[in-house]
């Protein structure tokens, strides 16, 4: 690599794969590389070797799927906390790589991460707020607000929000081994597969989708009050399924009823710029990655964005 200009590295660090980037100067990707997510030892390994492989790097941003402990000068900072990925608790997630790359590492969550690529480079291009949901394997949220991340006494932790449960509707009980029937326990990629007996994307049904719609159509009502972004991008595996999104903005419109008017949408065309797709695809997650690296080095001391 040129020396004369500098390189950052991203990872994305997913619970079923881990992408690994290096970009230029201006955050364009260069060189990537998809890792299965095995075990901790064999994955951050494989990801080392890819830096390693393309030094020198200025710094490295690591999005990872959580909970991660995010908080500057924590003992467990940088490492996975209570996740239901087997083997993964209280993996340090950040120390391997700045010990052997030394170079500052910028970290936040998955969702985090994507939510700052979309802001940066996609649909929340020009905006002030922006929230990005995944829906995959499980469901997180992440926003940027005033351009900058949001956390708090953590992060958020969008997927084990409650959302009503019809029982009669839907007698699942919901898959999360903490709380039952949350958000995730009931519309995550786990939660279809164990209420259908099939992974989401084998499901053809009409009404699986339709009750997706409805999980998800709540969720995407619920950030809008709370939160109030601009824009919400929904991506993951499970929202690549062509008819979802546009059922969630039909089912979101009859549950907003309205309230509080504008400026909340209240068209099927207003409604289609405010819950989107990713703009920049499968790319969202460690294109936020790279940004955490350049964040890292215009404030080292800093090491979250």
């Amino acid at each position: 690599m040129d020396e004369a200009a500098p390189f950052f590295g991203g990872i994305e660090a997913g619970g079923t794969k881990w992408v690994c980037a290096v970009a230029d100067a201006e955050g364009d990707l260069l060189a990537t590389e998809v890792i299965p997510t095995t075990t901790p030892e064999t994955t951050i390994g494989a990801a080392m070797r890819f830096f390693e492989d393309r030094q020198p790097i200025a710094a490295l941003g690591i999005g990872t799927f959580g909970p991660v402990d995010v908080r500057p000068g924590s003992p467990t900072y940088g490492h996975i906390l209570a996740t239901p990925k087997p083997g993964w608790a209280d993996v340090d997630v950040v120390s391997p790589f700045r010990a052997a790359l030394g170079v500052p590492v910028g970290l936040d969550t998955d969702v985090n991460a994507a939510a700052l690529g979309e802001w940066r480079r996609g649909a929340g291009a020009g905006l002030g707020t922006l929230a990005y949901i995944t829906v995959g394997t499980g469901i997180g949220m992440g926003a940027v607000v005033n351009g900058g991340l949001v956390h708090g006494l953590l992060h958020p932790e969008f997927g084990h929000i409650r959302i009503p449960h019809d029982l009669e509707r839907d007698p699942f009980e919901g898959s999360c081994p903490f709380h039952g029937d949350c958000l995730e326990g009931l519309a995550s990629g786990a939660a279809m597969r164990r209420r259908w007996g099939r992974p989401a994307e084998h499901l053809d049904d009409p009404s699986v989708w339709e009750l997706e719609a409805e999980y998800v159509a709540l969720a995407v009502m619920n950030l809008t009050y709370a939160l109030s972004p601009e824009r919400i991008v929904v991506g993951g595996g499970v929202a690549k399924r062509p008819a979802l999104l546009p059922a969630v903005r039909a089912r979101l419109l009859t549950l907003t009823a309205g309230y509080p008017g504008a400026p909340v949408p209240v068209g099927p065309a207003a409604m289609e710029e405010y819950v989107t797709g990713p703009f920049l695809g499968d790319r969202s997650g460690v294109a936020g990655a790279v940004e955490l690296a350049r964040a890292a080095v215009a404030a080292p001391n800093s090491p979250r964005f």
